[in-house]
């Protein structure tokens, strides 16, 4: 993953960046609603795992909102070109690891989840909470599938953390029967206002929206 340096000198944000780099809770989340219903039945007609499914379309759409390609290093801004996941797998035992996946944008969806099982079947047969190298330009990505929740508090590893958390919880059916899932996206404030959360799911819904069976 390549990245480079924002020029700050012409950054528009360079007020809001250093306000809230100074403020103890900096972080700025939101959680909404977004409508699974075709990838639902997209991944139980093809046999795939969902949540597998519902990384990638999430990192997809996060990488088209570049500020959430940014992170904050030693009081400056650096701009990665593309960012990968890491998110959570469940063991045997009711602990986790990490598995870190890519996201191409170019390689089809089939090919992507047929990688992404690989991947997942070998982080759970030898993997830790220890990341990858370059987890400066990951996205972290976890689910709570047990819950139908309408917010969610996420833990970060200090002020200056801002790696973007993704994280959903269960699907249940609307009034009109269509399946609706809360989605829940966490930033640094310094890099990332409202306008950036609502593209975000922007982005999201036109993923799902698009799918074809």
């Amino acid at each position: 993953m390549t990245y480079h340096f924002v020029d700050m000198d012409q950054y528009p944000r360079r007020a809001h960046f250093a306000h809230f780099l100074t403020q103890p809770n900096p972080h700025l989340g939101v959680t909404v609603e977004v409508d699974v219903t075709e990838l639902v039945s997209l991944c139980r007609a093809r046999d795939w795992s969902f949540y597998l499914a519902m990384i990638h379309l999430t990192a997809l759409a996060a990488n088209a909102v570049p500020e959430l390609r940014q992170r904050i290093r030693a009081g400056a801004i650096v701009e990665y070109d593309r960012c990968d996941t890491s998110h959570i797998e469940l063991l045997e035992d009711g602990t986790y690891c990490y598995c870190t996946l890519c996201h191409d944008p170019s390689q089809s969806l089939e090919a992507y989840m047929a990688e992404a099982e690989a991947r997942r079947a070998k982080a759970r047969s030898g993997g830790s909470i220890v990341e990858d190298e370059g987890v400066e330009g990951l996205f972290f990505l976890t689910s709570l599938p047990w819950l139908h929740y309408t917010q969610l508090t996420q833990p970060t590893a200090g002020a200056e953390d801002s790696n973007p958390r993704i994280s959903w919880g269960r699907y249940e059916a609307d009034a009109h029967g269509r399946l609706m899932l809360p989605l829940t996206l966490l930033c640094h404030h310094s890099l990332v206002d409202g306008l950036q959360l609502a593209r975000f799911y922007d982005e999201v819904q036109k993923r799902l929206s698009g799918l074809h069976m």
